[in-house]
């Protein structure tokens, strides 16, 4: 009995990592909700380590900067990304992400009861508030 338990516990351990690392590959998916995230960005895909458009373009992220941030003066729970690759990719319509610059810097927060707003940024320095932002995109949960 003991002997069986040695070779089970092993398997079992690679099946439930198997089934762990598939959702957590995954992401959540977003349903373009305001206009402007309608016309350009589509539907998303987004993570920890990446945000992917309606058309498979993607940014992936370098690092989590942190989990607050400064939306009209007020402190919220966010997540602030910093862009492995900062670029401003074609996106719907042939609309650009930016259309400023490359975007280096990612922020997401909660925009409301089941809605979640994504802002874009450039520059170097990370942002500290959405009063830096070059655009920003309201998606359904």
């Amino acid at each position: 009995m003991q002997y069986r338990l040695l070779y089970l516990l092993p398997a079992s351990f690679f099946i439930l990592a198997a089934q762990g690392s598939q959702s957590w590959a995954d992401g959540d998916t977003y349903t373009a909700y305001s206009n402007t995230a309608q016309s350009i960005t589509g539907d998303i895909e987004m993570d920890d380590f990446s945000i992917t458009f309606a058309n498979g373009e993607a940014l992936a992220f370098s690092s989590l900067l942190g989990d607050h941030f400064i939306v009209d003066g007020k402190s919220v729970n966010a997540s602030v990304y910093k862009v492995e690759t900062p670029a401003d990719p074609e996106l719907e319509n042939g609309n650009r992400l930016c259309g400023s610059g490359d975007v280096s810097y990612v922020a997401t927060w909660g925009a409301g009861e089941g809605l979640t707003e994504v802002a874009v940024f450039t520059g170097d320095k990370a942002p500290a508030s959405n009063s830096d932002m070059c655009a920003s995109y309201i998606y359904q949960d």
